[in-house]
């Protein structure tokens, strides 16, 4: 295995679902702007959109996604291009 190829500089970093503000603690390298105290620790805290919590995937539930205004939109946008 080479030598120093992974960094040494794991630490707690708490990542945060922004979908359902579920949180966990997990060892990460990732460079954070932000922090947040938990139990009296403060820890970096990383901003993410999707998890296994909120994921319909894991969770088994399917959000209904507006399709129609989405075609509808794109035929607006792009629709003229092939009429002469």
């Amino acid at each position: 295995m080479k030598q120093g190829l992974h960094p040494g500089s794991y630490r707690p970093v708490v990542f945060k679902d922004m979908s359902n503000d579920d949180t966990f603690i997990t060892r990460s390298t990732i460079n954070a702007k932000e922090t947040i105290e938990i139990d009296g620790v403060t820890y970096p805290l990383v901003k993410i959109e999707i998890s296994n919590t909120s994921h319909p995937f894991y969770t088994g539930k399917q959000k209904l996604v507006d399709t129609a205004g989405r075609v509808d939109k794109f035929m607006n946008r792009y629709g003229s291009r092939n009429k002469k």
